[in-house]
Parts: C-alpha cells; sequence; structure tokens
C-alpha cells in the first residue's frame, strides 16, 4: 500500500530497532517532516519519558511513595498528549490507525487511573512491571504505526502530485492517439461500406 518504514529495522527480525523508551523519542522526532508530525512526535516522546521514568522505578522494585507520583504525573501525560492527538487535522483522523491510537492512549488511561485507585485502596503498588511496559509499548506502537503511516501517506501523496503533472501531459498524447486511432477506423468503415 504504502512505501518503506522510515524506522531503521533489525536485520535478523525485519522490525524497527528500538531497545526503550528514550530511542523510540528519539526516532519519533527524527522523522518528523510536517509541523503537526513534528508536535505529535515532541508529545510522543514527552510521553515516553513519562513512562520509561514509571518503568524505571518498577523494575527497581520501587513502591508507595515513589511509584505513586510517578503514576500522577504519567495520567497528566496521557491526558496532555491525547488532547494533542484530538486536535490532529482531518489527514489524520481519516487513518484507521488514529483510531486504533486514540482507543490504545485511553484504555492507558483508564488502566493508570485503576492502578493509582487500587495503590490507595491496598496501601501499595499494584502494578506489575510487565504489565506496565506491555501496555507502555503497546500504547506507543499504536502511535508509532499512525505516524509512519502518516508520513507514508504524505510522501505518496506529493509523489503522485508530481507525476500529476507529467501524467497530463500523457494523457493529452494518449487522447490525440486515441482520436487519431478512431478517425482512421471510422474511415476504414466508410471505405468498406
Amino acid at each position: 500500500m504504502f512505501g518503506q518504514s522510515r524506522f531503521q529495522l533489525n536485520a535478523e527480525t525485519g522490525l524497527p530497532d528500538i531497545r526503550d523508551f528514550a530511542e523510540f523519542g528519539a526516532a519519533l522526532r527524527s522523522m518528523s517532516t510536517d509541523g503537526e508530525t513534528h508536535r505529535l512526535s515532541d508529545g510522543m516522546g514527552e510521553l515516553s519519558a513519562a513512562i520509561e521514568r514509571v518503568g524505571k522505578a518498577l523494575s527497581s522494585h520501587q513502591r508507595g511513595a515513589t511509584v505513586g507520583p510517578l503514576l500522577v504525573d504519567l495520567l497528566t501525560a496521557l491526558r496532555k498528549h491525547r488532547q494533542l492527538v484530538v486536535s490532529l487535522s482531518e489527514s489524520w483522523r481519516s487513518l484507521y490507525e488514529y483510531a486504533s491510537y486514540l482507543a490504545a492512549l485511553n484504555n492507558f488511561r483508564v488502566l493508570v487511573g485503576q492502578w493509582l485507585v487500587e495503590r490507595n485502596i491496598s496501601g501499595d503498588n499494584e502494578v506489575v512491571i510487565e504489565d506496565f511496559e506491555m501496555i507502555g509499548w503497546r500504547t506507543l506502537g499504536e502511535g508509532l504505526m499512525m505516524i509512519d503511516i502518516h508520513e507514508q501517506a504524505l510522501s505518496q501523496a506529493h509523489q503522485e502530485s508530481a507525476l500529476g503533472n507529467i501524467d497530463e501531459s500523457r494523457l493529452a498524447k494518449a487522447k490525440n492517439w486515441w482520436g487519431q486511432l478512431r478517425g482512421k477506423q471510422e474511415d476504414f468503415e466508410h471505405s468498406n461500406a
């Protein structure tokens, strides 16, 4: 459907070669071409940094007073980023990936809220690092897909508009050729009648 991905691919897996959230944010910023893509990639970089802070705290077995405020910060980052996504232009909203990313952001936001409520009820942190990382990567992956598809669509539109000028001259030549051919066909039919 579209061209090649702009991300560096792992030779063994054929998948984008991004190992952590910091690399993810940097990769997004590097592929920005227009204003909306740049704002969105910056927003995803900020979101990935908030996710990474929670992930580091969870992986070092920090609990309670350390993880709680980080989850609140993440919830704030998710709300802010969702507002950015909702304000994107029609070229984004028409993509299938837009709805998927928006749903992923909403689901992640709900889960973070649930984790915060559970923490307040149980008095401890109920977030499991594996669950958190999986949901974080999945959410960012949806955004990555949306940006990549949008960038490919923009690139294809630019290529098609450049080819449009060439195609118009070719179309005129084809119509001329067809007209001449039809004229000869009509002459042939009249001479055989």
